[in-house]
């Protein structure tokens, strides 16, 4: 397992020096910022940039990941299809390849005439990255790699990626949108079970350098397995008496207007001091791991397994987890005193297609004190 660890900490660093790479360079950049102007933006190629930069981190993981364990292979999943269609109409099935001048090639065909964006990219693919003062557990984990699968979200919160706003100021440490909710998850969890074992997330864009302007980054990450539990964090502070919850931007009235009073919302129009708002659905559940939330709620089926497996191990590592909303409510409501069910990541919806096969149906709830997760479920 520590082996593991360490593969998806480097992969996860590669990620992010990608994405750092597709903001700093004029050639990559000049892409990224052609996101913005609305119909034209796919004027040189079916699918976007951002979704070809999204597919190239996903396709550089289960490329590395897959050579260094082979018996993950077939077992690594991602949020994008990795098939493109130039403006020759060809489809082009997006990979890492043998060498940098094939990687760019291939690129090429996708991003013509964009030859030096396509040569960056390549020479990223294809660099090899080495961790800093990495503390990884001493302990032997029996865990064999044949018994788990990966959860890919190569850049949650895309629309905050491709917006690049730097200036949203944090209010009480969360940042409601912008850069810094753009992140690299990684999660591994047992093919059998779906339960989340590994959790790897990578902030790519925590703060500028003061002299170089350059972004620096930093990971977090957790395992839980069996009675171990391990955490590159300290344990989690004591809870607070009045919670702090997290919640969407787009989250319904009834919700906010339920969970208000809980939060010190004394006129429960939805709005208490407790509420908090924010971009990305990895962010906020980071913002739960880091104790600047209580719990993290929403109410519908709008994250998917990639967004969640790799937080919800960091969570598990901590003491925590990540609830089923609609699942915990019907318990809760037929009398099951019970733990409420968690999510799980081996298992697609039954019924339906494409993405939707993942999606976290009905909801969920993130937190690290069981005592706010049932304080936010009784309150619903």
């Amino acid at each position: 397992m520590a082996g593991l660890l360490q593969a998806l900490l480097g992969l996860s660093e590669k990620a992010a020096q990608i994405a750092r790479l597709c903001r700093h360079e004029e050639p990559l950049f000049q892409l990224l910022v052609a996101e913005k102007t609305g119909p034209d933006r796919n004027a040189r190629f079916l699918r976007d940039f951002k979704t070809l930069a999204d597919v190239l981190i996903q396709e550089v993981i289960k490329h590395d990941l897959g050579k260094e364990f082979p018996e993950l292979r077939g077992h690594i999943h991602g949020e994008e299809s990795n098939e493109f269609r130039n403006a020759q109409g060809e489809t082009v099935t997006v990979r890492v390849c043998a060498t940098p001048g094939d990687t760019a090639a291939l690129l090429l065909s996708v991003l013509e005439p964009e030859r030096a964006a396509a040569e960056l990219l390549a020479a990223a693919v294809h660099r090899d990255v080495a961790l800093g003062d990495v503390e990884l557990p001493g302990a032997a984990l029996s865990v064999p790699p044949r018994d788990l699968a990966i959860w890919i979200d190569p850049i949650d919160s895309t629309n905050e990626y491709i917006g690049g706003r730097e200036d949203v100021a944090p209010v009480d440490g969360i940042a409601p949108g912008g850069l810094r909710s753009a992140l690299v998850l990684i999660g591994a969890y047992d093919r059998h079970t779906g339960c989340p074992v590994l959790g790897v997330i990578n902030e790519p864009f925590f703060r500028r350098d003061p002299l170089t302007r350059r972004w620096q980054g930093r990971y977090h990450w957790g395992v839980a397995y069996g009675d171990t539990r391990l955490c590159s964090l300290s344990p989690p502070r004591p809870p607070r008496p009045v919670p702090r919850l997290v919640l969407s931007r787009a989250e319904g009235g009834p919700v906010r207007a339920a969970l208000g009073p809980l939060c010190g919302d004394g006129d429960g129009d939805g709005d208490g001091d407790g509420l908090r708002f924010a971009a990305g659905a990895g962010y906020k559940l980071l913002c739960v791991i880091l104790g600047l939330a209580d719990a993290y709620v929403l109410s519908e089926g709008s994250t998917f397994a990639w967004d969640a497996c790799g937080p919800h191990a960091i969570l598990r590592a901590l003491g925590g987890g990540v609830v089923a909303l609609a699942g915990a409510l019907r318990a809760r409501r037929a009398g099951d005193t019970g733990p409420p069910p968690e999510l799980v990541y081996n298992r697609p919806a039954e019924g339906a297609a494409g993405a939707e096969r993942w999606a976290n149906r009905g909801g969920l709830v993130a937190y690290v004190h069981p005592q706010h997760l049932e304080a936010v479920l009784a309150a619903l």
